[in-house]
């Protein structure tokens, strides 16, 4: 596409340079600027991306959007706007013809749960044989072709070639982890959403947000991206347990449908059996009573099972052929998932980081402990401290408690192993400064029966070190062959 067509829209711009040539592609990353690119200069937190102009355009890169002139060598068009970003969604959707208008796009919005939800709504379209993609903590999915990512959510130029790539594998629908950052720093603008969902909002991320009520009004954001176009089919699911339901409600102006588990609601679920081996409950809904069978373990998967069910719903699918897709799902990567079951012990991974979170999954797994309950938890560093004596309260529910850092970055590790401890309730806990060696002496000290729970990580692929460093790490893989060591069983290469 000509450059001239595509900046057509921008209205305000100086340009330094020709519009006269062909582009192909839009990026953020000096390192992928070629020609045919046009590279799109911001000035992040850590990073001042505009001293890499000289850099893209010695690459061949023939057209940057910059916030004020560079004094740069060579042949290339300088467009300067005010607000670089912003005009780079708008380009990015006009080159790629605006993919998300292209697919169903679900969006999964809330303090935990987002990554269960999303990833059950990708897994029944799976099950009913329709091409899917998924985007968030799990990293970037087309069908079962799975690639990591570094954020929830990736900036705008990057989310706008993901879904465009889902458009162009076949997909139909497109599902979303939407992070209350990524809406407060404008990375979802462009995204035509179809449905959007909340699952709860609890206290997480005020290091970032400040105050509750800016925390979730970001989360209200998704909401009201949804527009006021009411000639589209466009459908709002929210989590009727959670009090913050009513205020999204009020920032809609399309149908609201509401699940419940404790409160009532349009979609309920009752007469509940739970398992390490999943749920099974009555599913009321407005179109009858339906017997639900899932693989998920926990009461707050009925309600994100819930959840995913009335997205897929709203879009036209009858409760019949989704509710025998949940049957057989695949489980959720790192959310309550329970390793190697031909172990002694019951070795369970899950990413809560929050209290709520650990609550909920302590609920989830308590009832089934034959034995000791093992709980190790991590505190996250450079983040809201105010929370962690209260994940330590939490914590303490198990018999036997765990506290490592998760992350720490550049904070001291032994800080927050500190504050995780100024909860504890009862005496019967460890504080550990490395994770992998707390990991090891839960293990090291369970036996036959009792159950481990590695929380706060599920299978994050690294920690963050000082000096922001990514190093390799996996809860699952260390528990495991510790597992294996301790109780002679399984490959310790596998």
């Amino acid at each position: 596409m000509e450059a001239n067509v595509l900046f057509e829209k921008i209205k305000v711009k100086q340009v330094f340079g020709t519009l006269d040539r062909n582009i192909t592609d839009i990026t953020t990353d000096s390192r992928t600027a070629q020609h045919g690119s046009i590279f799109v200069a911001s000035k992040g937190y850590t990073v001042d991306s505009h001293r890499f102009c000289q850099e893209v355009v010695n690459q061949g890169c023939e057209v940057i959007i910059v916030n004020q002139k560079q004094q740069i060598i060579g042949d290339v068009t300088q467009v300067i706007v005010p607000d670089t970003l912003r005009v780079a969604s708008l380009i990015a959707n006009t080159l790629f013809n605006y993919p998300s208008k292209q697919l169903v796009t679900y969006g999964v919005t809330g303090t935990n749960g987002k990554t269960s939800i999303a990833t059950m709504i990708h897994h029944i379209h799976r099950k009913l044989n329709k091409g899917s993609a998924y985007l968030g903590t799990n990293g970037f999915q087309i069908n079962e072709v799975k690639s990591k990512g570094a954020n929830t959510t990736p900036e705008t130029v990057s989310l706008t070639k993901k879904v465009n790539e889902a458009v162009e594998a076949g997909a139909e629908a497109m599902t979303l982890e939407v992070s209350s950052h990524g809406l407060s720093l404008g990375r979802l603008r462009g995204v035509d959403f179809d449905v959007a969902i909340f699952s709860n909002l609890t206290q997480d991320h005020l290091d970032f947000h400040g105050t509750m009520e800016s925390y979730g009004h970001a989360k209200s954001l998704l909401f009201s991206q949804l527009g006021e176009d009411l000639s589209q089919d466009k459908y709002v699911v929210l989590n009727n347990d959670d009090p913050f339901s009513e205020y999204l409600s009020s920032v809609t102006p399309y149908e609201v449908f509401t699940y419940g588990v404790n409160n009532d609601a349009q979609f309920t679920a009752e007469q509940i059996e739970e398992s390490l081996q999943g749920v099974k409950f009555n599913f009321n809904t407005p179109e009858g009573k339906f017997y639900v069978k899932s693989p998920y373990v926990g009461l707050f998967n009925v309600s994100n099972i819930m959840a995913a069910m009335i997205a897929v719903w709203s879009k036209g699918i009858e409760f019949n052929e989704i509710i025998k897709a949940v049957e057989n799902l695949e489980p959720v990567e790192g959310r309550l998932e329970v390793l190697d079951p031909s172990l002694p012990i019951d070795l369970i991974i899950d990413y809560a980081h929050t209290a709520d979170g650990m609550d909920k999954l302590i609920d989830a797994v308590k009832p089934f402990a034959k034995q000791k309950l093992i709980f190790l938890c991590g505190m996250a560093g450079e983040r809201d401290l105010t929370k962690t004596p209260e994940m330590g309260r939490v914590a303490c529910r198990a018999d036997y408690v765990i506290f490592t850092p998760d992350n720490p970055a550049d904070d001291d590790p032994k800080k927050l192993t500190q504050e995780l401890a100024k909860g504890a309730t009862h005496d019967n806990y460890i504080e550990f400064y490395d994770r992998a060696d707390g990991i090891r002496h839960a293990i090291d000290i369970a036996e036959p029966g009792d159950t481990v729970v590695l929380a706060s990580k599920g299978r994050e692929p690294y920690q963050i070190m000082p000096g922001h460093i990514k190093v390799p790490h996996r809860d699952d893989l260390i528990g495991l062959e510790a597992a294996y060591k301790k109780f002679d069983g399984g490959s310790h290469e596998s």
